[in-house]
């Protein structure tokens, strides 16, 4: 049904004039009662089996909202009622800013993707931290807070606006990403050079601990699909030297080698970091990678073109603990967490892991068994 819909409706709208109406829609039933408890009942029923524990919080499975949805974390309560075990805002960057000039956001619908250049645009870390700390949930879950640079910031003063939105935003956080990863803030990819990264991370760090005294905030970094496979392997290595809690692996891409020959050359053409269904292969590469590198140390995240229970199932066996979605989300609809949650149950049922834990990372055991 959300097929036809999605078809005759969204499809005809512009992509971030489609987002908005949709995001409105989920925002508004979060805040009736009767129907958010009748939705979340219908579309987030809770698996036992699925539980896990990450990042020192118990979380009733391992499906999440990746970063870009919800980036003034207005929702948080509407993505948990569709289903979303974790939900992770932003991204959050120090300055208020617009982003980039519209239009910036581009359906692929043949290949199943987005091409976004969106920018960063958000209300700035002051008024995101605001809106958190005033919040009343209505579902309990696990808010992970991403940050990243102003784009007006240079290079060189990277690291004090990073410093400035975990100020401020580390304690509403129950994780706390460090974005070094969107092609789309000049300057930024060059933050995954490990002699930036390193002292960023120790700042950020330092930070979080000076801000946030009464509990340990996890500090993760999201890289990108685009890193060679060398870059990987530095900042696994560097993730485990200053003691990181986690990476996510991936952000979107800049390639369009994983496109078919039926999107629209002109909207190939575009701009931006492309996610969904063609970047899948790349980012599970990536995941492989880091897990063959780092194993139990850290928690790995495994995103990007993740579309159904098989695809998540094969990334917790890949070596991710979690696994986030986003990208599909808006080609299948409300009831994809729901489809999620179920066929991760049936997977974990037929395979011989007793738990899910179990099977984080079991490919890899077995070639080395």
């Amino acid at each position: 049904m959300y097929h036809l819909f999605f078809k005759l409706f969204f499809q005809r709208m512009d992509p971030e004039k489609a987002h908005h109406l949709a995001f409105r829609w989920i925002r508004l039933a979060a805040r009736v009662p009767v129907l958010r408890t009748f939705v979340a009942a219908v579309l987030a029923p809770r698996h036992k089996a699925l539980r896990v524990e990450a990042l020192g919080r118990r979380m009733h499975g391992p499906f999440g909202l990746a970063a870009g949805f919800d980036k003034n974390a207005v929702a948080i309560d509407g993505m948990t009622m569709l289903g979303f075990d974790h939900v992770e805002i932003g991204t959050v960057t120090a300055q208020a800013q617009p982003g980039n000039p519209k239009k910036r956001l581009f359906r692929l619908v043949p290949d199943r993707a987005l091409i976004n250049r969106m920018g960063f645009n958000n209300e700035g870390s002051a008024a995101v931290a605001a809106r958190l700390a005033a919040r009343k949930p209505v579902f309990a879950t696990t808010v992970g807070v991403n940050i990243g640079k102003t784009k007006i910031v240079p290079e060189d003063a990277a690291t004090a606006d990073y410093v400035t939105s975990t100020e401020r935003l580390a304690a509403h956080a129950d994780y706390l990403v460090v974005n070094v990863s969107s092609p789309n803030t000049p300057g930024l990819r060059n933050l995954q050079a490990t002699d930036h990264l390193r002292p960023l991370l120790t700042e950020v760090r330092a930070a979080a601990d000076r801000t946030v005294t009464d509990r340990r905030v996890p500090l993760l970094v999201k890289i990108a699909p685009d890193l060679a496979d060398a870059d990987i392997d530095a900042v696994a290595d560097l993730a485990v030297e200053l003691g990181l809690d986690g990476i996510i692996a991936t952000n979107t891409t800049i390639a369009r080698d994983g496109l078919g020959l039926n999107s629209d050359p002109a909207l190939t053409a575009e701009t931006g970091g492309l996610s969904g269904a063609p970047v899948k292969q790349r980012s599970l590469e990536v995941l492989r990678r880091l897990y063959a590198r780092v194993g139990d140390r850290i928690t790995l995240v495994g995103v990007g073109g993740i579309e159904t229970a098989e695809d998540a199932w094969q990334r917790i066996l890949a070596g991710a603990t979690l696994v986030q979605g986003y990208s599909a989300f808006i080609y299948e609809g409300p009831f994809w967490c729901r489809a999620v949650h179920r066929g991760l149950a049936d997977r974990l049922r037929d395979s011989p892991y007793a738990t899910l834990a179990d099977a984080v990372g079991a490919e890899h055991k077995k070639v080395t068994a």
